[in-house]
């Protein structure tokens, strides 16, 4: 994989405030003040610059892809503001959310899933551009998909077959040149490299990285694997049921992580060097549920730094370095070599 390029210094394109998703839990059974609430994102903030990627990582259940959902306006927010450009986007009426459709396009998970069956893939990535009306006539369709499928490194003739006609990687491929025919602004991948091979991955991740560079996109790529993450993220926030952990520059964060919950997820990302052995961090304690969250630290039941305080009042996320912030109490937790080997345990 090529390494990440330095942060552009661009101006903020999207901008999450305070956003929270709760799902109610329906049951007829059940008397009206016992009903129950799912706190799948519960007060984030976080800003995505033009030309930069923002890595959004956590385990499954985190929140995640939830958050990414409500950017693209499929799952409105509970509470909080999403902003594009400085305009809030979060409470327009469908109609007027068309052009921010234009301008933030998604990469799915699943390649295989993703594109319609019984379409040629020069109608897939075509849709849009007639969809928006992009294009005039059918010459002009014909040489746009051409190029879309050139800049994904696929062959210009490809749009004339089907998708069971290609393998995963190629298929991932057709789906990002889709995501870039109406020349967006940001992209939003959800777990867009978690279904491949390794080898595809690399070649995936090389590919965002090249088009990133050249057309200057804003990426919002969602990931449970920390290893891709390094070498394509400019900023990474750590999500932990609902609440952004840790938030920081990716060399910052991976060299030198605040939050106990990022120490333990950098602990077992596996190393290429043999010489190196590496003891991976265990968490003990029961998993909290995000349905009606207890007061307090959602980490505290697996965290082996917890204390009183942790037990009643939930940590704000509190700059410790600069751009490096942390939602956690204590002001000082024992540093995590991550070379040499996991966490040291108190007492």
């Amino acid at each position: 994989m090529t390494t990440s390029r330095e942060p552009l210094p661009g101006a903020p394109l999207l901008e999450i405030r305070g956003v929270k998703k709760h799902f109610r839990l329906s049951n007829s059974f059940v008397r009206e003040d016992a009903v129950q609430t799912v706190h799948a994102v519960d007060g984030v903030d976080l800003v995505v610059r033009r030309g930069e990627t923002v890595a959004l990582v956590g385990e499954s259940g985190c929140g995640k892809s939830t958050l990414g959902r409500c950017v693209l306006g499929l799952s409105p927010p509970t509470e909080g503001e999403i902003l594009f450009e400085g305009k809030r986007i979060d409470n327009l009426k469908r109609a007027t959310f068309r052009e921010m459709r234009r301008r933030i396009q998604v990469v799915f998970q699943d390649p295989f899933s993703s594109l319609n069956p019984r379409m040629r893939v020069r109608s897939i990535i075509g849709e849009p551009l007639v969809n928006f009306r992009l294009v005039k006539g059918r010459q002009e369709l014909d040489r746009r998909v051409g190029d879309l499928l050139e800049q994904v490194h696929l062959p210009r003739d490809a749009g004339l077959r089907y998708p069971h006609e290609f393998s995963g990687g190629q298929r991932q491929r057709i789906g990002i040149a889709r995501a870039l025919a109406t020349d967006p602004d940001l992209v939003i991948l959800d777990e867009a490299v978690s279904a491949l091979d390794v080898s595809v991955k690399a070649q995936i991740i090389n590919l965002l990285a090249e088009l990133q560079q050249r057309l200057g996109l804003a990426m919002l790529f969602i990931s449970h694997d920390l290893a891709i993450v390094e070498h394509l993220a400019d900023t990474v926030a750590v999500m932990y049921l609902g609440k952004v952990a840790e938030l920081g520059p990716r060399r910052a964060v991976f060299a030198a992580p605040v939050h106990p919950y990022t120490q333990a997820l950098l602990s077992a990302v596996p190393v290429a060097d043999p010489t190196i052995k590496r003891e991976a961090i265990v968490l003990k304690g029961d998993i909290p549920s995000s349905i009606n969250p207890a007061p307090g630290c959602r980490f505290k039941t697996r965290c082996p730094y917890a204390f009183e305080r942790c037990q009643t009042e939930q940590p704000p996320l509190r700059e410790r370095s600069a751009g490096q912030s942390a939602a956690c109490h204590l002001d000082t937790v024992p540093a995590f070599d991550l070379m040499q080997g996991a966490l040291p345990q108190p007492g």
